[in-house]
């Protein structure tokens, strides 16, 4: 039987990258999932694209700095399947590469807007379903760069330790309610959003990316949506309040590595 079999899952985020990865993959796993992006044209491809494949999937436009649209978003979820089981908080923009007093207040807000309020939001209207039907799995994407400091990007890593935080509490506030909050930590995952900051800062800094990860690498969507698939299903029934860590050994390595140093 597939993981998620008979699930409602909301994805913010999901029109490429890591969001459309755990569409597909909750998808594949049985779950009518309900894509929502900002990006109108691709949003409604990629539903067309899981459709095509058999798969139950819904697109609706949701900007989430837009408190309407998150709500519509999960409100039409629940009124087409009449349930809420998951609630994926993915969708976040990259605003930085630069020393914290040349942010402007446009930028600040911008990215809290969508990287931090947003979470708020959509807890906000999906804890009211998840707490009448008893049970539940919200899945906050937060970053490597809630653990450990990047030079430039000190409010892209403030929003995602502040998502972290909350996820913390939510599992607390509302286990009892058997409803699970967790969040996901990526390292450095091949996105149009990365991309986009290769393109902005240069492509040298791909080679930093790999060579901050122990594992050799940068990751890949997939590996973020299986872990996501994980917590959202039965399997992870005992987890909560967890910021699991996709990223390659990323935080796990000290920025510097002493050349005497040796393996003990």
């Amino acid at each position: 039987m597939a993981r998620l079999e008979g699930k409602t899952a909301v994805v913010t985020g999901a029109a490429d990258g890591i969001g459309f990865a755990i569409s597909e993959a909750m998808a594949r796993e049985g779950a009518h999932v309900f894509l929502g992006d900002i990006a109108a044209d691709k949003g409604s491809k990629a539903a067309d694209q899981l459709r095509a494949e058999g798969l139950n999937a819904d697109f609706l436009h949701c900007d989430v700095s837009i408190e309407a649209d998150i709500a519509g978003l999960i409100d039409a979820a629940v009124k087409k399947t009449g349930r809420l089981d998951v609630l994926v908080n993915n969708a976040a923009i990259a605003i930085g590469g630069m020393p914290v007093y040349e942010m402007s207040d446009e930028q600040w807000h911008r990215l809290i807007a969508v990287n931090l309020t947003s979470v708020f939001r959509g807890c906000k209207y999906a804890l009211p379903h998840m707490i009448a039907q008893k049970s539940g799995s919200i899945i906050n994407m937060a970053s490597a760069q809630g653990h450990i400091g990047l030079d430039g990007w000190t409010a892209y890593a403030g929003a995602k330790g502040a998502v972290m935080s909350m996820s913390r509490q939510m599992a607390v506030e509302f286990g009892p309610h058997n409803i699970r909050v967790n969040s996901i930590s990526p390292g450095t995952i091949n996105t149009p959003m990365n991309e986009q900051v290769i393109e902005q800062l240069g492509p040298g800094l791909m080679q930093s990316w790999i060579g901050m990860h122990p594992i050799g690498r940068i990751g890949k969507p997939s590996e973020v949506a299986e872990a996501a698939v994980y917590l959202a299903s039965d399997a992870a029934g005992f987890t909560t309040g967890i910021d699991l860590r996709v990223d390659g050994g990323l935080t796990a390595m000290p920025h510097f590595i002493p050349h005497n140093s040796k393996p003990v």
